[in-house]
């Protein structure tokens, strides 16, 4: 649902955290990701466009703060990022 070739933004919002990223727990995973961004940056879907998610080591987890958490239901709808293509 988010633009991989935004560097640290999606939409409106900009910031390093608003990153694209792949953050991985095994190796498999990790090949995985990487030839689907592959596949993603020879589409016509991204044509001309880098792809600029980032494959990294999943570290150490920090869950999002409560007003993310169940972020639909408590909402009653989406992300305000809309699909750009």
């Amino acid at each position: 649902m988010h633009d991989p070739t935004q560097l640290n933004r999606q939409g409106p919002d900009v910031g390093n955290q608003y990153r694209s990223g792949v953050w991985y727990a095994t190796e498999e995973q990790k090949r995985e990701a990487e030839a689907y961004l592959k596949e993603l940056a020879t589409s016509a879907r991204f044509a001309g466009r880098k792809i600029v998610t980032q494959v990294e080591a999943a570290k150490t987890f920090w869950p999002a703060e409560e007003y993310h958490q169940n972020y639909i239901e408590k909402t009653g709808g989406a992300c305000h990022v809309q699909d750009p293509w």
